[in-house]
């Protein structure tokens, strides 16, 4: 089963720095007895793995899945939560199953598009008036799409979906949140194996972005990251609490980011990050500082 219908070239971008390939060829050692990895064929011991390694093939369980089989520890979560929170349309269904509240959502595959199209877009079109359009298997914002069916067609809303398929044949459609405040929690395991929940923040995107998407947050200055968030305290500890349930619910382990939308009246889940950020910006560290 081909799961992505991309190769890790197409991820590239010619406004980002790139690493060049060294001489050195890096091979993982299925021998556990070797508990590292060869360089150039020479056995070389490694301590522990810390895979700060963002979306397909780092932090949906491959990576923990290859270094499982070397026997090699490694800081986060494991296989399975790994894949469940890479995964937005299965760990919406946990979450709800556990109670935890989140935004409504269509799933669409290509067996689905193909043979119910017309009842996709009508589905999709129950949640509107503002959409967005996801690949359910992918990271950092690729291949999304806001979609305002008040000032456009369906054709819109095909094309949003066509483009979030060329990441994953596995697509979700959510109701934009319209107005909600975007708040963020980091959640850990402390050293006694208690799991604890940091400060909450906020990320206010600036005017010039409809959302927060890949340039806003790696490439323009396209938000102010408020640390810790302007929340009434009760509001702030309901997301904590929400933030750890969801750590449990997803069996995560080590760290989290959970992140949130608030709004008068409700706050929902948006979605958990395995493995967030860790640039000097970045809300993870940011949040724990405070």
């Amino acid at each position: 089963m081909v799961r992505y219908d991309f190769r890790p070239q197409d991820l590239r971008r010619d406004d980002l720095p790139v690493v060049d390939g060294g001489a050195a060829q890096v091979v993982f050692a299925t021998d556990p007895s070797i508990h590292g990895v060869l360089i150039d064929g020479e056995p070389v011991w490694v301590d522990v793995v810390f895979p700060i390694l963002h979306g397909p093939w780092g932090e949906d369980g491959t990576v923990q899945g290859l270094l499982e089989l070397t026997g090699v520890p490694y800081v986060g979560s494991g296989v399975l939560a790994s894949a469940l929170c890479m995964d937005k349309i299965t760990l919406k269904t946990v979450l709800r199953a556990a109670d935890i509240p989140v935004a409504p959502w269509v799933h669409i595959d290509e067996s689905r598009w193909r043979s119910q199209r017309d009842q996709v877009l009508a589905d999709c079109r129950t949640m509107g008036p503002a959409l967005f359009v996801k690949p359910s298997r992918a990271g950092s914002s690729m291949g999304i799409t806001r979609v305002d069916l008040s000032t456009s067609d369906d054709a819109v809303l095909i094309a949003a979906i066509d483009k979030a398929t060329e990441h994953d044949p596995r697509v979700i459609v959510e109701q934009a949140m319209t107005g909600a405040k975007e708040i963020e929690c980091g959640v850990r395991h402390s050293v006694t194996r208690a799991v604890e929940a940091s400060v909450c923040a906020e990320i206010k995107v600036r005017a010039d972005f409809a959302f927060y998407d890949f340039d806003a947050k790696y490439v323009a200055d396209g938000a102010e990251l408020v640390v810790p968030a302007d929340l009434d305290e009760s509001i702030s500890e309901r997301v904590r609490n929400l933030a750890v349930r969801c750590f449990q619910a997803a069996g995560c382990e080590g760290l989290a980011r959970v992140d949130f939308f608030i709004t008068d009246e409700e706050i929902v889940v948006n979605e958990v990050n395995t493995m967030p950020g860790f640039t000097p910006i970045s809300m993870y560290p940011r949040m724990w500082e405070a």
